[in-house]
């Protein structure tokens, strides 16, 4: 078992697996509080329409399947918020319309997509020094938010119509952490995998 750990890759992994599961608690929590769980099933399965317009149009699918969530995490929002739809039928919206995309450009797209069961099932192994530095930067930056906005986080959380009684941004709080919650997945989406991302933000 020692000798796993003289091996770079593997070592790689596991700080890569201990700086996700740290970002992955505070949003799991955040979304388990706001009773929006299936948003990282929505927004993983959006991930998949960037991914084939990616491929398709020969980009980098990671940059595509970015803009996606953040554009599905913030259509959410926007749909529960100013469209009076409730939440959790926004997020299936969401989640019908990535999936149907993806599968429409990954058809079009000439030839095989090789790396596309990466990002279905993920390859914890293929971690690497820059994957690193992106996740410490982001769990830093999360972390940093949680710090200083902690107090607000947990009433917009709990209880919106409090929160916006007592003159708190939720809008402002709820675009944040919807974003965060955007980009954690991005960012885990290929080493993890779908599958198993929606059960670490569960």
């Amino acid at each position: 078992m020692n000798e796993l750990f003289q091996y770079t890759f593997f070592q790689y992994a596991l700080i890569g697996l201990a700086i996700i599961s740290i970002a992955s608690a505070m949003i799991g929590t955040y979304i388990v509080t706001r009773r929006m769980v299936s948003i990282s099933g929505g927004v993983t399965h959006a991930c998949f329409g960037g991914l084939g317009l990616g491929y398709y149009l020969g980009w980098n699918p990671v940059l595509t399947a970015a803009l996606f969530a953040v554009a599905s995490s913030l259509g959410v929002e926007l749909m529960s918020v100013r469209g009076r739809v409730r939440e959790d039928s926004a997020i299936a919206v969401i989640w019908a319309i990535g999936m149907a995309v993806g599968i429409l450009f990954v058809f079009l797209t000439p030839g095989y997509v090789p790396e596309l069961n990466s990002f279905l099932f993920g390859n914890v192994l293929t971690i690497s020094r820059a994957d690193l530095w992106a996740f410490a930067l982001f769990t830093a930056v999360l972390a940093l938010f949680f710090a200083l906005f902690y107090r607000r986080i947990v009433a917009v959380a709990f209880d919106r119509d409090f929160a916006f009684v007592i003159g708190l941004p939720i809008g402002t709080i709820s675009t944040v952490m919807t974003v965060m919650t955007a980009v954690c997945i991005v960012l885990t989406i290929r080493l993890v995998g779908i599958m198993l991302l929606m059960s670490m933000l569960a």
